[in-house]
């Protein structure tokens, strides 16, 4: 049984009046998940930056 399983089975044993909560932690962690990810890539591209502005960046390109 993998953890997926282990968790659908858990959730099936949570009381109703917790479901609710369950759900907003939940999502909360899928923000949390998809903000890291956003960070990442904006992190890179300032990182980045510089060299993209480059003018041998631009003639490295020209040709494509």
């Amino acid at each position: 049984m993998d953890k997926k399983d282990i968790l659908i089975k858990e959730i099936g044993q949570v009381p109703e009046p917790l479901v609710g909560e369950l759900l907003d932690f939940v999502r909360f962690l899928k923000m949390k998940s998809a903000q890291e990810k956003l960070d990442v890539a904006i992190a890179g591209e300032s990182a980045l930056k510089k060299d993209w502005l480059k003018p041998e960046e631009d003639e490295a390109w020209q040709n494509l």
